[in-house]
Protein backbone atom coordinates (compact mmCIF):
# COMPACT_ATOMS: atom_id res chain seq x y z
CA UNK A 1 0.00 0.00 0.00
CA UNK A 2 2.55 2.35 0.80
CA UNK A 3 4.26 1.58 -2.02
CA UNK A 4 1.17 1.88 -4.55
CA UNK A 5 0.92 5.90 -2.32
CA UNK A 6 4.88 6.61 -3.08
CA UNK A 7 4.74 5.53 -7.26
CA UNK A 8 1.84 7.55 -7.50
CA UNK A 9 2.98 10.58 -5.66
CA UNK A 10 5.60 10.40 -8.38
CA UNK A 11 3.92 9.71 -11.00
CA UNK A 12 1.52 12.97 -10.52
CA UNK A 13 4.65 14.80 -9.78
CA UNK A 14 6.41 13.86 -12.37
CA UNK A 15 2.78 15.29 -14.83
CA UNK A 16 2.89 18.40 -13.01
CA UNK A 17 6.63 19.56 -13.74
CA UNK A 18 6.43 18.40 -17.58
CA UNK A 19 3.21 19.94 -18.03
CA UNK A 20 4.55 23.08 -16.16
CA UNK A 21 8.36 22.93 -18.53
CA UNK A 22 6.64 22.51 -21.83
CA UNK A 23 3.89 25.23 -21.90
CA UNK A 24 6.18 28.16 -22.88
CA UNK A 25 5.06 28.12 -26.57
CA UNK A 26 2.13 29.81 -26.21
CA UNK A 27 3.22 32.75 -24.14
CA UNK A 28 5.44 32.95 -27.20
CA UNK A 29 2.16 33.31 -29.10
CA UNK A 30 0.22 35.46 -27.18
CA UNK A 31 2.87 38.33 -27.33
CA UNK A 32 2.21 40.05 -30.94
CA UNK A 33 3.48 42.48 -31.52
CA UNK A 34 0.84 46.10 -32.19
CA UNK A 35 1.16 47.53 -35.30
CA UNK A 36 0.43 50.83 -35.42
CA UNK A 37 -2.45 52.39 -37.35
CA UNK A 38 -1.09 55.02 -40.12
CA UNK A 39 -3.30 57.47 -41.32
CA UNK A 40 -2.96 58.21 -44.74
CA UNK A 41 -5.08 61.50 -46.51
CA UNK A 42 -5.79 61.20 -50.08
CA UNK A 43 -7.11 63.84 -52.59
CA UNK A 44 -10.72 63.47 -53.60
CA UNK A 45 -9.99 64.72 -57.47
CA UNK A 46 -6.30 62.97 -57.38
CA UNK A 47 -6.36 59.43 -55.74
CA UNK A 48 -2.51 59.17 -57.11
CA UNK A 49 -1.45 62.15 -53.96
CA UNK A 50 -1.43 60.63 -51.09
CA UNK A 51 0.37 62.09 -47.67
CA UNK A 52 0.24 61.30 -43.96
CA UNK A 53 -0.92 64.46 -42.89
CA UNK A 54 -3.92 66.35 -43.72
CA UNK A 55 -3.12 69.56 -45.82
CA UNK A 56 -3.72 70.86 -49.30
CA UNK A 57 -3.92 68.90 -52.94
CA UNK A 58 -0.81 70.45 -54.74
CA UNK A 59 -2.10 69.95 -58.41
CA UNK A 60 -5.29 71.48 -57.42
CA UNK A 61 -5.89 73.31 -54.22
CA UNK A 62 -8.58 71.19 -52.59
CA UNK A 63 -8.55 69.72 -49.09
CA UNK A 64 -7.24 66.37 -48.34
CA UNK A 65 -9.51 63.68 -46.96
CA UNK A 66 -8.73 60.52 -44.97
CA UNK A 67 -8.34 57.40 -47.09
CA UNK A 68 -10.39 54.66 -46.00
Amino acid sequence: MKKNILVLGFTLLAVIMFNSCGNNSSKEKQSVTKEVATVQYTCPMHPDVVSDKPGDCPQCGMALVEKK
